[in-house]
Formats: C-alpha cells, sequence, structure tokens
C-alpha cells in the first residue's frame, strides 16, 4: 500500500487520506545500529488541487524503537510532524510525476521524515550514561582523582 492521490477525485473536491503506512512501504533505509523501525506511520492528510500544483497539509507520526547512545537503555522515540505541508507543482521543470492520474506521495512523507530522525538517540537529555562499577582495590567505592599533565607545571615557580 502505497500512499497515493488521485487527481481525477481532485477535480471534484478536496481529498483526505487517513490511516496506516507499513514502514517497509517507506524504505526509509535506516543503517543505524541504534534505530529499529517496527510501528507503522500514522498519517492523516487533506490534499486540495490548486490551479497547477497540490497542496498537501496534514500530520504524520512515526514511533522509533530506539537505544540510547549513552546508557543503552531501549526507548521510544515519538516523531510526530503536526503541521506537515508540502507543495508540488504539475506542471514545469520541478512537477511530479503522474502515473494513471496519480500522485504517490510516498517519497515526499519518507525524505520529511528522515529529516526528523535523532542522529544520536537519548533517553533523555540528560542521561548520564553507563553506571561504573567501582575499582576493586579502591576505598569507599571513589575512584581516585587522575592526575593532570598540568599538576606538576602548577608547582612550578617562576
Amino acid at each position: 500500500m502505497i500512499l497515493k492521490v488521485n487527481l481525477r477525485h481532485l477535480e471534484e473536491h478536496e481529498v483526505r487520506l487517513q490511516g496506516e503506512l507499513p514502514v517497509a512501504e517507506l524504505e526509509f533505509g535506516v543503517q543505524d545500529e541504534m534505530i529499529r523501525l517496527e510501528k507503522p506511520l500514522k498519517y492523516d492528510l487533506q490534499v486540495e488541487q490548486l490551479h497547477d500544483s497540490l497542496l498537501v497539509m496534514g500530520s504524520l507520526k512515526l514511533v522509533l524503537d530506539c537505544e540510547c547512545v549513552r546508557c543503552l537503555k531501549p526507548f521510544a522515540y515519538k516523531l510526530e510532524l503536526k503541521d506537515w505541508a508540502v507543495h508540488l507543482p504539475l506542471e514545469g521543470e520541478d512537477k511530479v510525476s503522474v502515473v494513471n492520474d496519480c500522485v504517490d506521495l510516498t517519497p515526499f512523507v519518507r525524505e520529511d521524515m528522515l529529516t526528523e530522525f535523532p542522529q544520536h538517540p537519548l533517553c533523555k537529555p540528560d542521561c548520564a550514561g553507563l553506571k561504573r562499577k567501582p575499582r576493586s582495590g579502591s576505598k569507599g567505592g571513589a575512584e581516585p582523582e587522575k592526575s593532570s599533565p598540568w599538576t606538576a607545571l602548577d608547582k612550578l615557580k617562576l
């Protein structure tokens, strides 16, 4: 099921598209080990024909199954484009392809959703990362302070 709109239907009135699209149809091609795409894209779109173009407006929602890059904890990342809009010319140099009186909206949805994917998914902005285990032989579980290379210079009296 590809997200298409029929131009013949738009001649009479605007068209509303609602539903879910399997992520396999979107062909995101995500290679990131920290992001898995398993849930469908939910869409609610209004399509209207302007003189020689289409105006598509609405919302797009997708839940990504992510793994935090700091603590490796799995979490759900909700991606939502509430006021998504795209203007598609039907004439001219940048015109969209029309096949059997239909325009495929899938590439435009894919492109705009991909730009919203997190580059480094974090479970929360202030994630501290993995908990460090205390070293054996250290007192009280606290790590000894590492000396800075500047310490020797600070002791110089010039």
